[in-house]
């Protein structure tokens, strides 16, 4: 029972599962960090599973479907920061439009391409991200305690590896470099920074953009390494528990890393316990699906602690407010 519930697969999936998750809480962190609140993360997800899977499918290359997801992605973002930062529309709203928005075009564009529903055809391991063994590792997987640790760290593709890079890397970004300090300080008082002589909707732009590029990995991680084709509405809801990741995480990326692997461990054991059975009972696989999203609604209606967001997130900002 101890394997089935932490031994070395279950773990490993857990992290495979909780890339997706990290990288979109990580793009909400830099974006709701500078003040925009970016509910758009699943409509940017999935828009770059969409690109990423049809250029795989066209080219084979998996590097150049990772290059056009996240020039799709940015656009996408950068929609939303024109409307939130020049326009100074609804935040919430305008993320809403993006998930709406590309929900449908990949499955019209889907349908027109490939003539298959809105998937995609089924990639061939070249032109996917696939795993990696690390050379030296496989030596250790019968070593007691050690060789468990080295089945979870080895067999994962490269975007893994990024993925969990980038969440020292934001950390320090964000609490030591000037660029990060700035981009926080716009966050909680952007009429300080304007006094400053530093342009707030550059900084914003800036963070905007950075988010697009983390959904972008987000997408293709989910149809050509975690999948092996787009099919329609596969992210199925990771840009909302991103979001609930990062509430619960109060706004910082090391917490933000393990809420997500929490959802990740969550996800794993639904698949992992279907059809187990605890004496005589079997716990109802529907169960086990829906625990992530239970989990999802529990976090934002902020029943686990408070958490207390930027000050001026989701506001929009003029000189003379």
């Amino acid at each position: 029972m101890l394997e089935l519930f932490f031994g070395a697969e279950t773990l490993s999936s857990t992290i495979r599962l909780s890339v997706p998750l990290i990288l979109a809480c990580l793009a909400g962190l830099w974006s709701e960090r500078s003040g925009i609140v970016d509910i758009g993360l699943e409509g940017k997800m999935l828009i770059a599973a969409f690109a990423a899977a049809s250029t795989a499918a066209f080219t084979g290359n998996a590097i150049l479907a990772l290059l056009i997801a996240i020039i799709v992605s940015l656009a996408f973002s950068l929609v939303h920061g024109y409307a939130s930062i020049n326009q100074r529309g609804n935040q919430v709203v305008s993320g809403v439009a993006i998930n709406m928005l590309a929900a449908g075009l990949a499955v019209v564009l889907g349908n027109e391409w490939f003539k298959e529903g809105g998937r995609t055809p089924a990639l061939p391991n070249e032109a996917r991200f696939m795993p990696i063994d690390i050379p030296g590792i496989a030596e250790l997987y019968n070593v007691p305690v050690v060789g468990v640790l080295a089945r979870i760290v080895s067999g994962h593709s490269l975007l893994t590896y990024i993925a969990v890079a980038l969440v020292p890397v934001t950390a320090w970004a964000l609490s030591r470099t000037r660029f990060g300090l700035r981009l926080r300080a716009v966050g909680e008082n952007p009429h300080a920074v304007d006094t400053a002589g530093i342009s707030v909707a550059r900084l914003r732009y800036q963070a905007v953009i950075i988010a697009g590029v983390l959904c972008g990995i987000a997408g293709t991680y989910i149809s050509t390494s975690l999948s092996a084709s787009f099919v329609r509405d596969m992210t199925a809801g990771r840009g909302f528990m991103a979001l609930a990741a990062l509430i619960f995480a109060n706004w910082r990326a090391w917490p933000a890393l393990w809420a997500c692997l929490l959802f990740g461990y969550l996800q794993a054991m639904g698949t992992r316990l279907q059809g187990v059975k605890f004496g005589t009972v079997e716990i109802p696989v529907q169960f086990i699906n829906m625990l992530p999203y239970v989990m999802t609604v529990v976090l934002l209606a902020g029943f686990i602690g408070k958490s207390v967001p930027p000050r001026a997130s989701g506001l929009p900002y003029t000189k003379d407010r």
